[in-house]
């Protein structure tokens, strides 16, 4: 195949995933869905040629950037939270998924063994992020996102870890203990790689200065962290997993707001195009699996029921494994609301003697590394506020039998499902009849559970529901350290600010936080209105400075300049939010 075709067929492709992406929601389908179908149409075509994507260019050049951006994404504070609800999730509901599915595989399959079935079981065990995408377009809890971000993000590298040691059991006898120790020495040196890289990453990005820079660095980390995994024999999308979290836990300190928009920006349309690839290509290559198949001892048929028997057995296990994981999450709810109380007197008191120690005097140094009683106090004050603040999200933002049922209804399988049964060796028995069960399974769930969570998740009330929380008081906050900053501030170098310079920014910050604070009184309509009519405002005048370019009355630069700043005022006006979320249908105003 000439050069020529193949950039056709990627224009092609592009473009189908643009429109797909596009009108899919529209319909009220699944896009992965529809791409997956569309692709099993295009490879009956007679002139279309027989495809074969290699695992390893999905598991190896796909899955590291799609982790790393969802990674880099996800709020660190609520992932802290809820953490070992989320590994609870990720690692044991894995665990005990592949082992219970591979009984049913050995069962329902006599020609395979135990350790084989077990490989299958792992295959079809993670969750995909699609989910995770519908949720939070309907605007479902914040904090049911984040579980299911957090659980698609550690769940593919838990399963594809089992899955490499189901595979090395097919070809020698491995122990349980053995398991254990892969799993605990894959996930571990993971950590140790993906760390120090998304902080190095961090570094680097902040003196480059510039955004396109800056992104590109952004494409190289996740690459960074998995290759030398990969390498060492742990779990390169763990290392990606961890340079994420790194980065995303860091890029409001380190890097410029210029920097954090333009990765933003890039990072979605690869992960676009990227995952839509990945179901196109997944469908093109369906109809030679079922020929593989059909070649074969097994029938489209019977693999046909056994993954669907598969996909059921998957949603009761689900159930069973989150209905207790939602009862303890009450049951830590309640705990934390019984010691809140205690928390706060012992944050009072703290308090009082914070106040009443005077700080070490600047540039006092420690003798023989004793700490000063003043900093101890604080360290002790910011982990009571900590704890406080982790229990009144808990409290404020409760699970219940809804998102529990959220939860087990968004737990569809997609690409790593997909990418994870190509992997299996090429002796395996029956390769093509279990590749196709992943498949049928990884369809299914799309099929029955894509294409009704949105329906689902208005039934169950958690459609556009309030994020803003309480940002007046936040911003309250903001402007106190802003009054603060401004009462002596300094160059520098050390010498004051000009007087009239001082004034100017006082009045332009507080002016701003007073209108931010307005947004949250304003009733929903009043909202709209004037943030249309303050961006039709921005439309005027972007049009008269249009005009001038073209008259040529003004300087180009000075154009250029006037130009870039009603882009960042109408940026700063379309992400103020109001006083409720934006609802779904209202996303393009």
């Amino acid at each position: 195949m000439e050069y020529v075709e193949y950039l056709t067929i990627a224009v092609a492709a592009a473009a189908v995933i643009i429109a797909v992406t596009a009108l899919a929601p529209r319909a009220g389908v699944a896009s992965p869905l529809v791409l997956v179908v569309l692709g099993a149409g295009v490879s009956l075509l007679p002139f279309v040629p027989a495809i074969e994507v290699p695992p390893e260019l999905i598991l190896g050049g796909v899955l590291p950037p799609l982790l790393y951006s969802a990674a880099v994404g996800l709020p660190s504070m609520d992932f802290r939270r809820d953490f070992a609800a989320i590994g609870g999730l990720s690692v044991t509901l894995v665990v005990i998924s592949s082992v219970l599915l591979g009984l049913l595989f050995r069962w329902l399959i006599p020609d395979i063994d135990l350790a084989t079935a077990i490989a299958l079981g792992a295959i079809v065990s993670p969750t995909d992020a699609v989910a995770t995408t519908i949720v939070k377009r309907l605007g479902a809890s914040p904090r049911s996102v984040t579980m299911l971000e957090g659980e698609s993000l550690l769940n593919d590298a838990s399963a594809l870890v089992l899955l490499r040691s189901a595979i090395a059991a097919t070809a020698a006898t491995v122990s349980l203990w053995e398991v254990v120790g892969d799993f605990a020495y894959a996930a571990g040196v993971a950590v140790l790689i993906g760390v120090p890289i998304g902080w190095v990453g961090l570094r680097i990005r902040k003196r480059l200065g510039h955004a396109a820079l800056s992104t590109a660095m952004s494409f190289v980390v996740p690459f960074a962290a998995y290759l030398p995994a990969e390498e060492l024999h742990a779990s390169g999308l763990v290392a990606v997993v961890a340079a994420g979290l790194v980065t995303g836990n860091g890029s409001a300190r380190h890097l410029r707001p210029q920097d954090r928009i333009a990765e933003r920006s890039n990072w979605h349309t690869v992960e676009l195009l990227l995952e839509g690839a990945v179901f196109l290509a997944m469908g093109i290559q369906l109809f030679d699996l079922i020929e593989d198949v059909e070649r074969g001892n097994g029938s489209v048929l019977q693999a046909t029921g056994v993954a669907a028997i598969a996909g059921a057995v998957v949603l009761l296990v689900r159930t069973a494994f989150v209905t207790p994981l939602i009862g303890l999450q009450a049951r830590r709810a309640r705990r934390g609301e019984a010691v809140r109380e205690t928390l706060s007197g012992f944050q009072d008191r703290i308090d009082l003697r914070v106040a009443a120690t005077p700080s070490p005097a600047a540039g006092n140094t420690e003798v023989k590394g004793r700490r000063s009683t003043a900093a101890r106090l604080e360290r002790i004050q910011g982990t009571l506020r900590r704890r406080t603040a982790d229990i009144d999200y808990v409290l404020a933002k409760p699970l219940g039998w809804r998102e529990g049922t959220l939860l087990v209804w968004a737990g569809m399988r997609g690409v790593v499902t997909l990418a994870a049964a190509q992997t299996l060796p090429a002796e395996t028995p029956g390769r093509s009849f279990l590749v196709l069960v992943a498949f049928g399974v990884a369809f299914g769930t799309l099929l029955v559970q894509g294409s009704t969570l949105p329906w689902v998740t208005r039934r169950l009330g958690l459609v556009g529901q309030d994020t803003t929380g309480d940002l007046p008081a936040l911003r309250r906050e903001t402007v106190r350290a802003a009054r603060e900053f401004l009462a002596d501030p300094r160059r520098p170098d050390g010498t004051p600010y000009d007087d009239g310079v001082v004034a100017r920014v006082r009045k332009d910050m507080f002016r701003e936080h007073e209108s931010q604070d307005e947004d949250a009184e304003l009733t929903r309509e009043r909202f709209v209105q004037y943030r249309e009519l303050r961006l039709a405002a921005i439309a005027a005048q972007r049009e008269e400075l249009l005009a001038a370019r073209a008259a040529g009355t003004y300087d180009s630069a000075q154009l250029g300049d006037a130009l870039d700043l009603l882009d960042a005022e109408q940026i700063a006006v379309e992400m103020r939010k109001g006083k409720l979320p934006v609802h779904p249908d209202d996303s393009d105003r």
